[in-house]
């Protein structure tokens, strides 16, 4: 099978140091503008909690729309267990609409990692008697749609007037562009049949097989077995991909301890929900299209997501957007079609 990809977009850690959280939050934003500028198709940005980096994700991106015009703006992804799915549909809307419906959303369903940890800092109550199934997500694309959240006939009066009880402001068309971090067959399926798009990385569950590429390909096939929305499913493909054709001898030296660091991780399932980890792809331009050209996922989709390495300098996040830009996405089918006259470092 041929490999065609026509849209790529990269998703950067935005890390920061603890004593310096607005010069790493202003190279993240620096980050999406070189991004358009190489004609990226999209810049994702992860959501983490409790560590150096983008807590959240809507704030970060509503900063990014004034700094960008073009490009698709992602969070990847949302722990809805941290979230209050009406309030955060409030700030998902008024990001999309300052972006002009630019805005995709992925999203995960599940207990939050660290609610054991935060207790009486993120619980109002027993956590016991909170759903935190793949309801949330529903609930978060309801108040999305823009109907009443009230009763029929219901209204709520302000010093503005009158007006039905929904989502302020409403974005048109956001609630199709959700997407779903899948990583099981369980959310593959779900995703399909409740029409949100899907997300897929280097990692998964093997939860049938100890080879990660057999195990994201039936997910692939059974997400799209059960797709039944009437707008088009899309499927966006992440791997980490550090190529080191234009890099100094420092960067270099960084990128291989990286690469080492995380090889143990991918020679066997990992705990007791057997995780699968695909290779990261570090080296020349060459050695990984080599390994691009043979990964039996890549045919099957047209999206293609560049996942970024967690600490590295502003300046190595650049080289590696220009690089594959340059010297591997079009090898993939890609086109510069959006790409600016001149690009700045």
């Amino acid at each position: 099978m041929s490999i065609h990809i026509s849209r790529i977009a990269f998703l950067t850690p935005g890390n920061h140091a603890e004593n310096a959280p607005w010069s790493g939050l202003e190279h993240t934003l620096q980050l999406f503008e070189y991004g358009e500028q190489l004609g990226f198709d999209g810049g994702w940005v992860r959501q983490r909690h409790l560590e150096p980096a983008v807590s959240s994700a809507p704030t970060l991106l509503a900063a990014a729309t004034q700094r960008t015009e073009r490009m698709e703006l992602g969070c990847a992804v949302i722990q809805l267990g941290y979230e209050n799915p009406f309030r955060l549909a409030e700030d998902l809307s008024t990001v999309d609409v300052l972006s002009q419906g630019r805005l995709q959303v992925g999203v995960s369903a599940g207990a939050p990692n660290h609610g054991d940890l935060l207790g009486v800092h993120l619980y109002d109550g027993d956590p016991a008697h909170i759903d935190f199934s793949h309801e949330r997500v529903a609930r978060l694309r309801r108040n999305l749609q823009g109907q009443s959240l009230g009763p029929e006939g219901a209204v709520v009066q302000s010093p503005a007037g009158q007006h039905t009880p929904r989502i302020y402001p409403h974005a048109a068309g956001l609630a199709h562009r959700l997407w779903y971090g899948g990583g099981s067959l369980h959310s593959a399926e779900w995703a399909g049949r409740n029409g949100l798009h899907l997300l897929i990385g280097n990692l998964n569950r093997g939860e049938h097989s100890d080879h990660f590429f057999e195990t994201q390909l039936a997910q692939l096939q059974r997400f799209r077995n059960h797709w039944t929305a009437p707008h088009a499913p899309r499927v966006a493909l992440g791997r980490v991909i550090v190529p080191t054709d234009s890099a100094d001898a420092g960067s270099r030296k960084r990128y291989q301890a990286f690469a080492e660091g995380r090889h143990a991780r991918t020679l066997a399932p990992q705990g007791e929900r057997r995780v699968l980890f695909a290779r990261d792809l570090v080296g020349s331009s060459a050695q990984i299209l080599e390994s691009l050209l043979v990964d039996p996922v890549l045919p099957l989709v047209d999206e293609l997501r560049l996942e970024l390495p967690y600490n590295l300098p502003h300046e190595d996040y650049l080289q590696i957007l220009s690089d594959f830009t340059e010297r591997i996405a079009p090898t993939l089918g890609w086109q510069h079609t959006h790409a600016q006259q001149t690009v700045g470092g």
